[in-house]
């Protein structure tokens, strides 16, 4: 592609996202990132915004629907269909196994994956009163509250980041919780009450990790998105993937893993628990860089046999 060189409209870049706020600024990132790295202009692209099923089920707790593609299905349809080129994806959302015939062609630079505790009155976990009311759209969040304070008492919080936050205003809850790279991408770090470090509270799986999903086939797309991909977050995000996909995770099953890079070490820390926090086990493994999949796997096969082989089934 020669730098500079304005697309035609048949060969615009349709890049296929969700229509949130956050996930619009996600899109856009990929965006710009693509106008600087190959000298396109805004006129080379199509943002087009699909409505997934996790958009439209807006009142119940997503465990009641089953697996993580319910923020992925009806965008990666667009993708197999060849009405989008790409698509922009929040990796926590992604399933472990894709559609055939797709692939996570890219990893943009990961941003910083803690959670953000959140308190229009309290500014720590620990200054939250007694049997008060804290709200989560998460289960793993859920468990993991539930096993540092299991007086509170945790509902759904269902909705995107400006919803659950109006939600904390109107009184609906004391306390929430929100992936800290979603506030930053939005430019809402002001919202932060306390930032929880993961020894405390360890994140999901890929938290604050974008993919960039296209056709195998595609191999234009894939050599425009072949500069933008972070190596560093790729080797961490294969080894957190390979833990849940052992784990054969879902939107009913408490998981979380965060594994980080130093150098040519890779160090991994996984955890399983019951929704209710009554329970939980983890475990942690260094290796090198290139060893995260077989790292991950091994972390949840550990888990698994202390854990019981019924521990995952009770949960689901």
């Amino acid at each position: 592609m020669v730098r500079g060189k304005s697309l035609n409209k048949q060969s615009r870049i349709r890049i296929g996202t969700r229509g949130s706020k956050l996930a619009l600024a996600q899109a856009y990132q990929l965006r710009d990132r693509l106008m600087a790295a190959h000298g396109f202009g805004e006129n080379d692209f199509e943002i087009t915004i699909i409505k997934t099923t996790g958009d439209i089920i807006t009142d119940k707790p997503l465990a009641e629907f089953g697996g993580k593609g319910l923020f992925t299905k009806e965008i990666e349809e667009a993708l197999i269909a060849s009405d989008i080129d790409v698509a922009v994806h929040s990796m926590k959302d992604v399933p472990t196994v894709l559609p055939e015939g797709l692939t996570i062609d890219c990893l943009l630079p990961r941003e910083d994956v803690r959670d953000a505790f959140i308190s229009r009155k309290y500014k720590t976990l620990a200054d939250v009163p007694n049997r008060a009311v804290f709200g989560t759209s998460s289960l793993r969040r859920q468990a993991q509250i539930k096993r540092l304070r299991p007086d509170l008492q945790v509902i759904p919080f269902r909705g995107n980041v400006q919803t659950r936050l109006k939600k904390l205003d109107d009184g609906v809850a004391e306390a929430t919780l929100l992936a800290y790279a979603g506030l930053k991408r939005l430019d809402m770090e002001s919202e932060v009450t306390t930032l929880m470090e993961p020894g405390d509270m360890l994140p999901a799986i890929s938290q604050g990790a974008i993919g960039i999903e296209a056709r195998i086939s595609d191999d234009r797309i894939g050599e425009l998105l072949s500069v933008l991909h972070d190596e560093t977050t790729n080797l961490c995000v294969v080894a957190e993937r390979a833990f849940l996909a052992e784990l054969d995770g879902s939107c009913r099953t408490p998981i979380a893993g965060l594994a980080t890079l130093d150098g040519d070490r890779l160090h991994f820390r996984g955890e399983i628990l019951l929704p209710d926090g009554s329970r939980a086990y983890s475990t942690e493994r260094q290796g090198g860089a290139n060893d995260g999949a077989a790292m991950g796997v091994d972390a949840a096969q550990e888990l698994l046999g202390i854990a019981g082989p019924d521990f995952l089934r009770a949960v689901a």
